[in-house]
């Protein structure tokens, strides 16, 4: 029985287990079978802001490993597993969405920018940081908060948006910009661009900005002290302008077209008397009329209306770009014509750009390559002469004689002495300047957080300058012709090496930079040479060896020695950060420069940093109202080499650079040979030390967003490259040495906020404003004692030799030292205050003269607004100074009452007495305020999608620039050069501000 039994329970076990696992198949089938009916495939687009297509969007389900990425068309295709699937859209630069698949088949997606992320990248020396991370004081501008207008340069993208930024730009299309950060650290006078920040672009230092447009352009960093600016050691004193162009972004494809027409008019002129009104002037006060026909035949010319035009100015641009996960590259065509409002005044500018970056190795090695070319033509004029004679010359005689020719007066003296027209049309000056970089890169990820990066850059910047004067010329009578042809070639090579280190353990993060730089500048690489005595004009500059010239004075060669300057660098950097509150910076850099003496060849400018991130504290949770708070804290040194070439501290000997250096030498003609610079082996940098301390705030949720910084600058080692030297104690008159200390003090603060954010209507404001005070600490030595250094001859009738400003220990430059005026006497006549305290009614001595007053401002501002209504979009800059003086010397010339029958007087002097002998003589009377507040620029845009497939959108817009101006300046604008060592002067060299109103489109392919 038992065994009966046995035998039934494991058959009967034998049964039930085979049933189960039948059963349990039938269940996974079935399971199966529901799955499958559950699974189902979800489609759709991702577009971005602007409803187009996103290329390369990460789409996935959440949880699992199904992931898939939007097509060329932003379209996707996934599958889900039941409506409770999480679909989550994914790309580099925007928010990440997701969404529950529930019963949806088709899901279309519309994904936002990230504002924080795509603002939060922040450009330093050698590398990027998030702002967050940021210790110096660094201020940055994206593509689409540039200014608008007819813009030749980078710098005046920034105008007005950058605390402690100043620009100064005139209306002369073939003119630079003066650029001016947190006030000057030099008093040199040669070299060109001594107080303009250094520029770095897409990595080269020292780069052309001549090579960008300003459509090629995504961001600009502007790094202003010093804790952030040494890493650039010799060259960052005046600070560092870090340049970023525009790239692809991942898995993305466009090509854009961008245009605009421009019209410009002069915005202001000055008021002169006509021919009626002038010779009713010279009535009144007694005058015998003008001699007829020389000095008047009857005619009413208005020589600024004949000097000056409509300027017409057209910008062209074509880019395109490509980048995948593995590489990308681009190219763009920028074209640029801005026809001055003086005649013959132009500027046409040609760049083409590509880039190719590829990735090899799962991403470990990247190598790259970028040329950019930049043509550019100049047609200007002798504006000296030009400028001051379609104000000076009279107006009561006509251009042109009756066969045609220009009629003119060479015996008449005065200021206004030849034909402004005449000098426009018969003098040619053109530049044309050939610049080609070539710049490449290779990166290597040797291990994780490690980075090998070595860069190489040549630069080639081959300028051809072409002149002549015909034979018509009232600046070369009497010669037949004079053509100048210079061609030179300047050259510089860059290579640098530099490793990365990132690594993190606890709350600790670190990153370390070590590199090596070599650079190489080749200077003045041609020749330059002028002759006279052509058998005709048809060739203008063309085939000098057509020329006759009757001595061998008259074929004179330039004087610029060739130059090659070395600089040789090491540098390193660390970066700490704990807990993400604490951050802490310190970096070195050692330079050498073959321009130095040899006992100061080498440099060592360090740098040191600090920042607490209060926001992150938890006592911060007790002030929601604040969403980031920081702290900062800085000092570093950094130099200023710009300007100066390879001989700058040797003896040199050389022709002299004026005059005439040729001699009869036993009856043959040789050159003087003499010094012609001293040797200086003690000379060495200018080192501007910087102490920042700043704080960085949002409120609201980023709403509001701001920051203050407060710095003080100091730069010791003052270069005079022009120091009276005693001829019997050295070779030469001049000497080059360092001589002095200056300091800069002031307050930078800047304000952001979104005041209005709906889902149509957006405002954006941002404004800023800076206080600088520059001060002349010393300017002696224990070798060298310098009282005070004179500067800016302006000159004019009697006043040769007679100084308007001094540079002096106690005054800022720029300190204006003119004669005091009292006022009239009795008969009419301007007075002045002597040195004793007397008043005289003749001219003064130039021991009279006293400190009137300075050129640099006390503040300057910014003001700029983004307004948005669903497709339509309006954004306006105001800007200004305050507290500045100009030295209206233009006015003080053109005051001349008893010259009225030599040359023109503006209607200013019809309140003059014509017995005042002195009404001209530059005094504290021409010394005017040169505050302003300028509507700078406003816009007005329309962004639609045009019913096109392959056009994706298009933006129409309409520009103003220079609306209108406050200031109570009397001359043609108050916005007067501030680079240099004189800064401030209106003398008649003043290339009028322009009006100019802007149609254009950018479109989107």
């Amino acid at each position: 029985m038992k065994k009966v039994y046995t035998l039934f329970l494991r058959s009967f076990c034998n049964v039930a287990i085979k049933a189960g696992l039948v059963l349990l198949l039938v269940m996974q089938c079935a399971s199966a079978v529901f799955a499958q009916n559950q699974q189902r495939t979800i489609t759709g687009t991702v577009v971005d802001e602007a409803n187009l297509p996103l290329p390369g969007v990460t789409v996935s389900v959440k949880g699992t490993n199904t992931v898939t990425a939007t097509n060329t068309k932003g379209a996707y295709s996934i599958a889900v597993n039941g409506p409770a699937g999480v679909i989550s859209f994914k790309f580099i630069g925007y928010t990440t969405r997701e969404v529950v698949a529930g019963n949806q088949n088709t899901i279309n997606m519309a994904l936002q920018p990230d504002a924080r992320q795509l603002k939060d990248v922040v450009v330093i020396g050698y590398g990027t940081s998030s702002k967050k991370d940021v210790i110096g004081s660094i201020s940055t501008i994206k593509s689409e908060d540039f200014n608008s207008g007819v813009l030749t340069t980078p710098a005046e993208l920034m105008q007005g948006k950058i605390a402690g930024l100043n620009i100064t730009q005139s209306g002369d299309p073939n003119q630079k910009p003066s650029v001016t950060l947190r006030g000057p650290s030099t008093i040199r006078t040669v070299g060109g661009g001594v107080t303009e920040p250094f520029y770095v672009i897409d990595g080269v230092p020292g780069a052309s900005v001549d090579l960008l447009s300003s459509d090629d352009i995504e961001s600009i960093d502007v790094l202003k002290d010093a804790s952030a600016t040494a890493i650039y050691g010799s060259r960052a004193a005046n600070g560092v302008i870090i340049i970023t162009t525009k790239k692809a972004k991942t898995g993305q494809s466009r090509l854009s077209y961008s245009s605009y027409g421009a019209l410009e008019n002069v915005a202001k002129k000055i008021d002169m008397l006509s021919a009626g009104e002038l010779r009713k002037y010279l009535a009144d006060n007694g005058v015998k009329p003008l001699a007829s026909p020389l000095d008047d035949d009857g005619s009413n010319t208005n020589w600024q209306n004949l000097v000056e035009r409509k300027g017409y100015s057209t910008n062209q641009n074509v880019s395109f770009g490509s980048s995948t996960a593995t590489g990308d590259y681009g190219a763009s065509v920028n074209y640029m014509k801005n026809n001055g409002i003086l005649q013959r005044t132009a500027l046409e500018r040609i760049i083409y750009k590509g880039y190719v970056n590829q990735r090899f190795f799962n991403d470990r090695l990247k190598l790259g390559i970028t040329l950019t070319n930049s043509t550019t033509n100049q047609n200007d004029i002798y504006q000296s002469g030009v400028l001051s004679g379609m104000l000076f010359y009279l107006p009561t005689v006509s251009p042109f004689n009756p066969d045609g020719s220009y009629k003119e007066n060479y015996a008449r003296t005065g200021s206004g002495t030849l034909n402004p027209l005449s000098l426009v049309n018969n003098n040619t000056y053109l530049t044309n300047d050939n610049k080609l970089l070539v710049n490449g890169i290779a990166q290597l990820d040797i291990l994780k957080g490690l980075k090998l990066t070595l860069t190489g850059s040549s630069q080639k910047d081959q300028n051809n300058y072409s002149s002549y004067l015909n034979s018509l010329s009232g600046l070369a009578v009497n010669l037949n012709g004079v053509a100048r042809r210079a061609s030179y070639l300047n050259t510089n090579e860059v290579i640098e090496s530099y490793l990365n280190y990132d690594f993190a353990f606890g709350k600790n993060s670190f990153k370390l930079l070590a590199g090596y730089s070599y650079q190489q500048d080749r200077t003045n690489d041609g020749f330059g040479v002028a002759t006279q005595n052509f058998a005709d004009d048809a060739l203008t500059y063309n085939n000098l060896y057509l020329s006759n010239p009757s001595s061998l004075s008259q074929v004179n060669f330039d004087n610029n020695p060739i130059s090659t300057l070395r600089l040789e660098s090491e540098y390193g950097r660390i970066q700490y950060q704990y807990s993400d509150k604490y951050l802490l910076l310190a970096s070195l850099r050692r330079d050498g420069s073959s321009a130095f003496g040899v006992n100061h060849r080498y440099g060592y400018f360090p740098a040191v940093g600090a920042a607490w991130r209060i926001i992150n504290e938890d006592f911060m949770k007790n002030y929601p109202v604040f969403s980031d708070l920081k702290l900062r804290a800085g000092y570093g040194v950094s130099g200023n080499s710009t300007g100066f070439d390879a001989f700058s501290a040797i003896l040199i000997y050389g022709t002299p650079s004026s005059g005439n250096s040729k001699y009869l030498n036993n009856g043959t003609i040789s050159n003087a040979v003499n010094a012609v610079r001293n040797e200086n082996p003690d000379l060495k940098w200018e080192s501007t030390a910087t102490t920042n301390i700043g704080l960085d705030f949002a409120l609201l949720k980023n709403r509001i967003s701001g920051s203050v910084d407060y710095y003080i600058k100091k730069t010791s080692d003052l270069i005079d490259d022009a120091l009276p030297v005693s001829a019997t104690e050295f070779q030469y008159t001049t000497y080059t040495a360092n001589v002095g200390k200056m300091t800069n003090k002031g307050i930078e603060f800047t304000l952001n906020a979104v005041p209005v954010k709906t889902s149509s209507f957006n405002w954006r404001t941002s404004f800023n404003i800076a206080h600088n005070h520059n001060n002349i600490d010393n300017l002696s030595t224990d070798k060298f004692t310098i009282p005070y250094i004179y500067t800016a001859q302006v000159g004019g009738k009697g006043q040769s030799g007679i100084y308007s400003q001094i540079v002096q220990p106690g005054s800022p430059l720029g300190t204006f030292y003119l004669w005091h005026y009292l006022g009239k006497n009795a008969a009419g006549v301007s007075t002045y205050q002597k040195a004793d305290g007397s008043v005289t009614a003749v001219q003064p001595l130039s021991t009279d003269q006293q400190v009137a007053g300075s050129a640099q401002p006390n503040i300057i501002y910014g003001w700029s607004n983004n307004f948005t209504y669903k497709n339509f979009d309006l954004n306006f800059l105001i800007r200004g100074v305050a507290g500045n003086k100009i030295l209206n010397a233009t006015l003080a010339g053109l005051n001349n009452p008893t010259d009225s029958k030599l040359q023109n007087i503006p209607r200013f002097t019809l309140g003059e007495s014509f017995n005042d002998i002195n009404a001209y003589l530059v005094s504290d009377r021409f010394l005017e305020s040169g505050t302003y507040l300028r509507l700078d620029n406003a816009s007005l845009g329309y962004t639609f999608k045009p019913m096109l497939n392959n056009l994706k959108t298009v933006r129409l817009y309409l520009t103003g620039t220079n609306l209108f101006i406050i200031t109570k300046y009397r001359g043609v604008d108050p916005e007067i050069s501030m680079g240099g060592l004189t800064p401030g002067i209106d003398n008649n060299n003043f290339y009028p501000k322009t009006r100019t109103f802007i149609v254009g489109l950018n479109a989107s392919f």
